[in-house]
């Protein structure tokens, strides 16, 4: 890929298909020297690594990385706004958050962040391709693994710090039996297994 010369940010997101909490961007600005350092360390796709592995990773590229922000859409704008669209705002909310501020950006995926007055690019698996993006990818990832740990002390009953908010069984019959919480996307399917059966 012919990228632009210049300040570059990779752009990922996580937790789109979780039944509870926000959907949370990570943007990471690296040098060429930090793309290969990071590269031999093994950054890929979150989804492919181990927690120890994400954990350790994350310290390393929020080390040597020039810049990174992480964004966040909560779950009552997932309702208002659906999940592609909070999506792309958390994303948005974490390209402002870098400084220097980046000339173009690498968006995983196929959808361009609406009203980001950067050049930007869209790359489908990116996460796989670009060592910036699987970057951000980890970074989002292991900090709202967190988050969620933090809330399941808040929301207990829900087995939210081993299934991370996503639609385990536990989770999902948690759901049944006491109801969605206010951090449940209450929109999402799965998030209704306690409304009563129509007959």
């Amino acid at each position: 890929m012919d990228l632009p010369v210049g300040v570059i940010a990779g752009v990922d997101e996580v937790g789109r298909g979780a039944l509870f909490g926000p959907v949370v961007a990570a943007a990471v600005i690296l040098q060429p020297e930090a793309k290969d350092t990071l590269k031999a360390l093994g950054v890929k796709d979150s989804k492919q690594l181990s927690l120890r592995q994400r954990e350790l990773l994350d310290t390393h590229i929020r080390a040597i990385a020039t810049a990174y922000g992480v964004g966040m859409a909560s779950a009552r704008e997932i309702e208002r706004i659906n999940i592609l669209q909070a999506s792309l705002l958390a994303m948005k909310r974490a390209v402002l958050r870098l400084d220097p501020r980046p000339l173009f950006c690498l968006v995983d995926g196929n959808q361009l962040i609406p009203g980001l007055e950067i050049a930007q690019q869209t790359v489908i698996k990116g996460d796989q391709t670009e060592v910036a993006i699987a970057a951000a990818s980890i970074v989002a990832k292991v900090w709202r693994d967190r988050l969620i740990i933090r809330l399941a002390e808040r929301y207990p009953g829900y087995d939210l710090a081993s299934n991370k908010g996503y639609g385990s069984k536990r989770h999902r019959a948690a759901i049944a039996t006491l109801g969605p919480s206010r951090q449940h996307r209450q929109t999402f399917k799965g998030c209704q297994l306690s409304l009563p059966l129509e007959t």
